[in-house]
């Protein structure tokens, strides 16, 4: 989506054109197939085969490191449970002709979430209290999108075409109460004990702050490391004239 787009976002929201699904959608329909097209948004849950939005806070969180978050950390955000999307898919079945008409449909849940809210979610899930979870809002003109896993700015669909077409119910999970168990999952994987890179977390919360790292919170982490103790201050005689 471009800045002027709204949100949430319908399925007029313009597509990247060289992304594969949009070359793929194109040639379905020039030869006249009965293409039905979902566009899901960010996925967690059951079957689902990627982690990285939601480990992305607890891989701090159990580690008692910031959470860098881009900008003010109120871009607004919708996750969904695989199972809601699930249940949308399955809608096609009873309603086949209103499908292959309207041919795109967003996919996802219209509960938003702050970027900063799933951080305070994930903690209470993993015993942490608010007042102990360090989020780092950093300028993302500087730094990009560092390891952060979610686009810079806002980024959520509107379910609204699918549920007028397809009477779909809307979603049935709540990121709040599918929380427990995720977490519970997270530490069945190993997600505290996992080796991970934490360099652009330094460079973000760190670096940008002070001269030089020296006794930072990352230094456990990291495998490269810089030995100072034996520095010394460097003197510099100018010569008068």
């Amino acid at each position: 989506p471009g800045a002027d787009d709204p949100f949430p976002m319908p399925e007029t929201t313009p597509v990247k054109e060289s992304a594969g699904q949009n070359q793929y959608d194109a040639y379905a329909i020039e030869n006249g197939l009965p293409l039905v097209s979902f566009r899901p948004q960010y996925i967690y849950g059951p079957k689902s085969n990627k982690y990285d939005y939601i480990d992305y806070y607890f891989d701090r969180l159990v580690r008692d490191l910031p959470i860098p978050v881009p900008g003010d950390g109120t871009q607004k955000v919708s996750l969904t449970n695989s199972e809601d999307v699930a249940s949308l898919l399955a809608t096609v079945v009873d309603n086949e002709e209103a499908a292959i008409e309207q041919r795109f449909f967003n996919c996802g849940s219209d509960q938003l979430v702050s970027y900063d809210d799933v951080a305070y979610i994930c903690a209470a899930a993993a015993g942490v209290e608010k007042d102990k979870v360090m989020i780092e809002h950093y300028d993302a003109n500087l730094f990009g999108k560092a390891n952060f896993p979610f686009r810079l700015t806002n980024f959520y669909v509107s379910p609204d075409m699918a549920k007028d077409k397809l009477n779909w119910s809307g979603s049935s999970n709540t990121l709040e109460e599918n929380m427990k168990w995720y977490w519970e999952g997270y530490q069945a994987r190993g997600g505290a004990e996992k080796k991970i890179d934490f360099m652009k977390d330094a460079e973000v919360v760190v670096v940008s702050k002070s001269s030089y790292l020296t006794g930072s919170v990352y230094d456990k982490y990291d495998d490269f490391k810089i030995d100072v103790s034996n520095v010394k201050a460097l003197k510099i005689d100018f010569m008068k004239d």
